[in-house]
């Protein structure tokens, strides 16, 4: 299984970049990861990844646990999923028509974050859940 980041906008911040290469290396140990980045909605529409399972972050979406990524991580690795792709949108969001698109809506926080933050923090989580997965002694 491969997992993808799909996000809007570049990584301007140096240390936020920093910070989310760290995570996306140490990820790798366990998974392919790959983030792309895009110039607009336009674009994001038009490269979602084909067959791969897509989830929108989204405000309103489903609130997980660690844990409860990690199961579900664990499960698509499971049953032979070939790619995740995350999707984060803009400084506005992700257009209605992309989330419509997404099986998942998942929500990393009920404070609204800038979408470059919300990348540092999905690629901290998902070397957590890999962690976890391993059981590894970061998670706890």
């Amino acid at each position: 299984m491969k997992i993808q980041i799909v996000a809007v906008g570049k990584m301007r911040d140096k240390h936020m970049a920093a910070l989310c290469d760290d995570y996306v290396q140490r990820a790798r140990r366990h998974v392919p990861v790959e983030i792309v980045e895009l110039e607009d909605d336009a674009a994001l529409a038009r490269r979602l990844p084909a067959r791969a399972e897509l989830i929108a972050l989204e405000p309103g979406g489903d609130s997980w646990t660690t844990e409860q990524l990690a199961k579900h991580l664990e499960d698509r690795m499971v049953h032979g999923a070939q790619t995740i792709a995350f999707l984060i949108g803009g400084a506005l969001g992700l257009p209605p028509e992309v989330v419509k698109k997404a099986s998942r809506r998942l929500s990393l926080s009920n404070l609204t974050l800038p979408h470059r933050l919300a990348r540092v923090l999905l690629c901290e989580q998902l070397y957590r859940a890999m962690t976890i997965i391993r059981g590894e002694p970061y998670h706890h």
